[in-house]
């Protein structure tokens, strides 16, 4: 690869829940490669200070920026709440939040004007989700309901379980049939979690056939598109390199990744998921992954011949090695 339109999408976001979005991204945006980061060594970042998820978000985007990124896309709705505008400030790299897209999939969505946001705590204490509606339409009523049960289920493996259920049916029902005299009370859901449209069927089932349910994954990805045909940096073919990167336990994120892309259908499943370990093997195919872990503080651990590591609490200092013939040698540590 060669040029600036060659050069990969970041994706980044505090564990899984950026995948519904990087598998749109790929869905819209065949041509891209793309480069994805789950902090899951930290995650939820719902319950932090913003403070911490400010840090963390700088510590990616220095890493985003190591890896050449053309532009990048903060797939975490508490992120984007808290650090969207910080980042853009201090990286010179194109950068989307979520949450704007968002606003824009549920008033489209919306008969009545009359939305609820299921987020983190710490996106609904921002107010993110109510500005952005209300800036783009001041005449819609927004309900919003913090749900910081929903991502640790998420991220065990347990979102199609009696639990989860449950869970969603105790944040969901409130939205439903307090504070209005219609029912229900909001007609539209906006999953303002990119963790909670892997919890899509049990909302639905407790929000009923009278009210939608959308996420922010298709616009962001229509505002992806916008900003690189802008930019002229939209790729025109040839091949794809698509890496995903993960904090915390290889495993685990893997076989969340699977059940993603298999409930899906998207792209990443006809590619051949690699581990680091075989990333050596140099395959033909047009599309591959590699599924590569980095730990946290100045531990690092080997991974077949490539090292990862976080140096501190917020400085992920190891960007993806190997992409050499693609556009950039890196240092090996």
């Amino acid at each position: 690869m060669n040029g600036a339109a060659d050069r990969p999408i970041g994706v980044f976001d505090s564990g899984v829940g950026g995948l519904t979005v990087l598998r749109e991204l790929r869905r819209q945006l065949p041509s891209e490669s793309t480069i994805y980061l789950g902090d899951e060594a930290r995650m939820p970042y719902g319950p932090r200070e913003p403070a911490e998820v400010v840090g963390f978000t700088r510590g990616a985007m220095r890493w985003f920026a190591k890896a050449d990124c053309k532009l990048v896309v903060i797939a975490c709705n508490t992120a984007t709440s808290v650090a969207l505008e910080t980042v853009r400030d201090e990286f010179p790299v194109p950068t989307i939040g979520v949450i704007r897209p968002g606003a824009a999939a549920a008033l489209s969505a919306t008969a009545r004007r009359a939305v609820g946001v299921l987020a983190t705590v710490l996106t609904v204490r921002s107010g993110a989700y109510v500005r952005a509606l209300r800036d783009l339409d001041p005449l819609v009523d927004v309900a919003q309901q913090a749900c910081p049960k929903l991502v640790p289920l998420v991220e065990d493996g347990k979102a199609e379980s009696p639990e989860a259920l449950d869970a969603v049916r105790e944040y969901v029902e409130p939205l439903l049939t307090e504070g209005g005299v219609v029912r229900p009370v909001v007609d539209t859901l906006l999953l303002g979690c990119t963790h909670y449209p892997l919890l899509r069927a049990a909302i639905e089932k407790v929000a009923g056939r009278d009210v939608r349910v959308v996420d922010s994954a298709t616009t962001t990805a229509l505002a992806v598109r916008e900003v690189l045909a802008s930019h002229r940096v939209t790729r025109a073919g040839g091949r794809t390199e698509h890496a995903l990167f993960c904090t915390g336990p290889v495993d685990r994120f893997r076989a969340i990744a699977r059940a993603i892309s298999a409930a899906g259908q998207s792209t990443l499943s006809s590619a051949r998921d690699r581990s680091t370990a075989s990333v050596r093997s140099r395959a033909r195919s047009s599309t591959r992954i590699h599924l590569r872990s980095a730990r946290r503080a100045s531990r690092e651990r080997r991974l077949g011949d490539h090292r990862f590591a976080l140096r501190g609490q917020d400085d992920l200092v190891q960007p993806p090695h190997g992409r050499a013939r693609d556009h950039r040698r890196f240092r090996r540590r």
